[in-house]
């Protein structure tokens, strides 16, 4: 009968103590599976009082930020956009979010890129239900193994966009009508050269396609041995740009191609 009392006195103890926890022990317990990659946390625990149309998140208070690495299913079709928007605002409103980053933090109007972790880290749980795109700025990289993970899972289970054909990996064949949109296409890159300062994987094929290092982006590529890559698939992303009557996607880091075999 003892044991029981004090059975029952020690499981009191327990919610009295889950009731007065402190906001920094839940705060250490939300932020326990934060990646290493991810940064530093430059907001703690907000409320994210609504999602823009463009996917940005407005916090209490009024603060703006955007989520990076990633680019959500807003352009078409409408109940794919809406459904995005939906499952973002789901995840992000059902409790607090600490949200991470590095540098650049800020993006050219002052708002931060940061990547969210509430209940489920934001980005990674978007890419699984295929309601996003990995999509990697010039100037920040980090995670992108990870990013690239989750949209794996997200393609193989043919989730939410993946099972559309407007957003359908794209050979360099079937870039028609593709110009100023995101896209992500895979081909074998046939040759490897520089014209005009400009380094060009080309893709071959009849109609042409090219992956194209600008002069300027060319020191972010130092450390990548993309000559290795002639002969091999390859996986690029980016906004396909006519260039004299030739497709091209500008690439800017190199984690925007992923190499599809050893």
């Amino acid at each position: 009968m003892r044991i029981a009392r004090i059975t029952v006195i020690l499981s009191y103890a327990a919610i009295l103590a889950a009731i007065w926890l402190p906001q920094d022990s839940y705060a250490a317990r939300e932020e326990r599976f934060i990646p290493d990659c991810a940064g530093n946390v430059e907001i703690a625990h907000a409320r994210v009082a609504r999602v823009e149309r463009d996917g940005g998140l407005i916090l209490g208070g009024g603060r703006s930020v955007g989520l990076e690495g990633i680019r959500l299913a807003l352009d078409r079709p409408r109940p794919l956009a809406d459904q995005a928007r939906s499952a973002l605002a789901a995840m992000a409103q059902s409790g607090t979010v600490s949200f991470t980053a590095t540098p650049p933090v800020q993006d050219r109007y002052g708002r931060p890129r940061v990547h969210g972790f509430g209940a489920q880290w934001l980005q990674t749980a978007l890419l699984e239900q295929g309601l996003a795109r990995v999509s990697i700025s010039p100037d920040r990289s980090e995670c992108a193994p990870d990013l690239y993970e989750a949209e794996a899972r997200g393609r193989a289970k043919r989730a939410g966009l993946w099972a559309l054909t407007a957003y359908r990996l794209r050979s360099p064949q079937d870039l028609k009508g593709s110009t100023g949109s995101f896209q992500l296409v895979e081909g074998q890159i046939s040759r490897i050269g520089r014209v005009d300062g400009r380094t060009v994987l080309d893709f071959g094929g009849r109609d042409g396609f090219s992956a194209v290092i600008a002069a300027g982006d060319r020191r972010a590529f130092r450390d990548f041995d993309l000559d290795t890559l002639s002969g091999h698939r390859v996986r690029v992303r980016g906004i396909v740009q006519d260039h004299r009557g030739r497709a091209e996607i500008l690439l800017s880091n190199p984690f925007q191609i992923e190499r599809l075999e050893p």
